[in-house]
């Protein structure tokens, strides 16, 4: 079966990709290099990236290009989610810089399940790139099990008091406001007990202690919540009902796939074997090289396949669960099969850091080695994903 983008979506890529070619400096993906499908490698940019990052921002907000599919009452534009597919497609192809949790995920979980209140108090500001969310989901004892948390939030009055610790919160130290899940009824069941909330960072009792990863990046951190109070209109949706729209909301955030940035990191892996003699003769003349890249293309026209199929699913009002699973499976295992292949294609030089002269691609392959692995737990485990799939897609029992 052929794939093909109608006239206006073929229109909208072109026009995507003018405005990131003619808004970012032209080496700005070198400038930004971060392993696709990654988690530890992501970092704060030095200032002079970071200034030209908030003005194109800035820009894609004058654009309404921040929240283009969402609703026209809501600051959207009513594209359709293929042309939201493209326009991601494009920007992570070009490792421009991005929105990620609050427009990703928030926002659209806020917009499905949020009140009016929830919908007039976050949604312009999201838009708008007023407020920026991390993820207040794994605790220590929490993980690819996000019922079994303890952090709890307890009804004072108008409003709660929350008490517990979160992990591996990225940028907690950057953005500003925690998308939080507590236990809203310690007694209740498990499924049914627990809320969202978006939480200000500047709320007293909030202490964030950096987590350095095995990469040497501080994104990571833990957060500790001593007696923090919000008020009751922070709570998105209804009480208690907030595990349920955990489950869509980490639907959304499977599909945030930087799927463009493989394809990228496989081409300009193919123009150095190219270019790089080894032995006297140039590395892409050797048939195991040509043959490890001929399979990394093909397992990322795969990964293609299953984004645009995501995007079309949405299109037709269906609900892309055990999709967006193998969406998130495929591309976090073809992160770590590529940083296998890179490192093995480079040998020795495959160990050198960023700040050696002799380090390929600026030492992005060992990060990506050492990082790829955070893909596969972030957002949901490989394992979650695949049972996902085997019980949703396929009908297996549980056991």
């Amino acid at each position: 079966m052929e794939f093909q983008f109608s006239e206006r979506e073929k229109a909208f890529r072109d026009e995507v990709e003018t405005f990131i070619r003619d808004t970012l400096p032209g080496d700005w993906p070198d400038l930004s290099m971060h392993w696709p499908g990654g988690y530890g490698s992501m970092e704060l940019a030095a200032e002079e990236e970071s200034r030209i990052a908030e003005k194109f921002k800035q820009k894609l907000v004058e654009k309404g290009w921040t929240t283009i599919s969402w609703p026209r009452e809501y600051g959207g534009q009513e594209y359709s989610y293929m042309e939201q597919a493209i326009f991601d497609e494009r920007m992570s192809y070009y490792r421009a810089p991005a929105f990620s949790i609050s427009t990703g995920i928030a926002g659209p979980t806020i917009l499905r399940f949020g009140t009016e209140e929830n919908k007039k108090d976050w949604i312009s500001k999201i838009a708008n790139k007023e407020v920026e969310m991390w993820l207040g989901y794994s605790e220590p004892d929490a993980g690819s099990d996000l019922a079994s948390i303890r952090t709890t939030a307890v009804r004072s009055g108008d409003d709660y008091i929350i008490n517990g610790q979160k992990t591996w919160s990225s940028f907690a130290h950057f953005f500003d406001h925690a998308w939080l899940i507590a236990r809203t009824d310690p007694e209740g069941h498990r499924h049914k007990s627990v809320s969202l909330f978006v939480v200000p960072n500047d709320t007293p009792g909030i202490t964030i202690r950096p987590l350095v990863n095995i990469v040497g990046v501080h994104s990571f951190n833990e957060v500790f919540f001593d007696s923090v109070r919000v008020p009751k209109r922070n709570m998105i949706g209804h009480e208690n009902m907030g595990f349920y729209y955990l489950m869509t909301a980490l639907d959304f955030e499977r599909l945030m796939v930087s799927i463009g940035a493989f394809r990228r990191t496989v081409e300009q892996f193919t123009e150095f074997v190219k270019q790089t003699d080894r032995d006297g003769a140039p590395l892409g003349k050797n048939p195991g090289v040509r043959q490890r890249l001929a399979e990394m293309a093909v397992r990322v026209e795969v990964a293609y396949l299953f984004f645009w199929r995501t995007a079309e699913m949405l299109d037709k009002g269906l609900v892309p669960s055990v999709e967006s699973s193998a969406l998130k499976l495929v591309t976090t295992e073809l992160s770590r099969k590529l940083a296998d292949i890179c490192m093995e294609i480079l040998g020795p030089y495959g160990q050198l850091m960023t700040g050696s002269k002799h380090a390929p691609f600026r030492g992005l392959v060992p990060r990506g080695y050492l990082d790829c692995i955070s893909g596969t737990i972030g957002a949901g485990t490989s394992e979650i994903q695949r049972n996902i799939i085997a019980m949703r897609g396929l009908g297996m029992p549980a056991r």
